[in-house]
């Protein structure tokens, strides 16, 4: 059986090849993930924990990852807490009663992770038992579901949510107080459930300035990741559109952190540190293009790597639905063909760990 690279590049130890997995590896890239949903909405699949850990299953077998997130979706936490989840095609996540005014985020419910989210737990627990790879849990960043609270979905510009931090300072302390508390404890809970790791995602936070990232939004994101470290297992923080944020992040004490494809690896190692471990990062989009070109790039990327010790290879943000799977089986190879990480003596074992028989679905 091959090392757990994953964990031991979390870790900061050396490999016998450059552990790779991919955010949103699960997902509508995949046919057979596109089959699932002909038949259930997404909430479906993420309340039905057979449903769930067949969706996290189905890319470990078409490809050979060193780890399985679980399938869920960042804003499950929300719903317990009073918003009105719903998903539009082609709009994604829309909360309808957006949070505008002080006074409706003190309305928001407390949650109970082990109660309120138990079907994540179970999810967890499910994929646990068909994997012998190290499954990965997540929750939504302080800043993040914020964010998706008071603009009601996405954003481009997050106009609202600044506003609100600008306009009622102690309200927004005390929201994101309470977001750090949960996803601190959801990320506790899936790390007991049978999670190995776990990744806090801060997909919006790169819309910050670092100076307000670093008053009003840095003590809650290490208030989550202490949380979640208490559990023992490594603890991953990534964000996007975070070139200039990328000191202050690591202050927030994660033992990975995630590059998106906006800042090369290298440039950002050095920043960083030497002994600091870092996840990423290849652009998505890339993995539309000519397999080759992505081959290419992701061979780049690795040289960057320089066969340090604590790189985790992922893509700078999510799979694109358009992504052809013959392309993201040649960069996942490509990765693992690349030897620079492994220390001398050190060769790969002759059994890929992979999906049990019968897997979780």
């Amino acid at each position: 059986m091959r090392p757990d690279r994953f964990l031991a590049a979390c870790r900061g130890e050396a490999v016998d090849a450059t552990p790779v997995w991919l955010l949103r590896q699960a997902g509508r890239y995949l046919p057979q993930y596109r089959a699932l949903r002909e038949r259930h909405s997404l909430l479906e699949i993420c309340r039905d924990p057979a449903l769930a850990a067949e969706a996290t299953l189905q890319p470990l077998r078409l490809f050979d990852l060193d780890a399985a997130i679980v399938f869920a979706d960042l804003l499950l936490p929300l719903v317990p807490m009073g918003a009105r989840l719903r998903f539009e095609p082609g709009e994604g996540p829309v909360i309808g009663n957006p949070v505008r005014t002080p006074d409706d985020a003190r309305a928001l419910r407390p949650v109970d992770v082990r109660r309120d989210l138990d079907y994540v737990l179970r999810t967890v627990e499910r994929v646990a038992a068909a994997l012998d790879l190290p499954v990965i849990g997540f929750a939504g960043a302080p800043f993040t579901l914020a964010s998706y609270l008071i603009e009601g979905g996405p954003s481009r510009t997050h106009a609202r949510t600044k506003t609100f931090l600008l306009r009622h300072p102690d309200a927004w302390d005390d929201l994101l107080a309470r977001l750090a508390e949960l996803a601190g404890a959801f990320l506790r809970a899936q790390v007991e459930a049978g999670a190995r790791a776990v990744q806090l995602f801060d997909s919006w936070v790169g819309a910050l300035s670092p100076d307000d990232y670093e008053r009003r939004v840095l003590p809650h994101s290490r208030r989550a990741i202490a949380l979640a470290r208490a559990a023992g297992a490594p603890v991953l923080h990534f964000g996007t559109g975070t070139a200039g944020l990328l000191e202050r992040m690591q202050a927030a004490g994660a033992d990975v952190l995630g590059l998106d494809w906006r800042v090369r690896l290298d440039e950002a190692w050095e920043r960083l540190g030497a002994g600091a471990r870092v996840q990423g990062n290849l652009d998505p989009v890339a993995l539309l293009g000519p397999r080759d070109e992505a081959v290419r790039r992701t061979r780049a990327i690795l040289e960057q790597a320089g066969g340090r010790a604590g790189h985790v290879f992922n893509l700078g943000h999510g799979i694109l639905p358009d992504t052809p799977i013959e392309t993201v089986a040649a960069v996942v190879e490509a990765v693992h063909a690349d030897r620079a990480a492994a220390p001398a003596g050190v060769v790969a074992g002759a059994q890929v760990r992979g999906v049990r028989g019968g897997g979780g679905g």
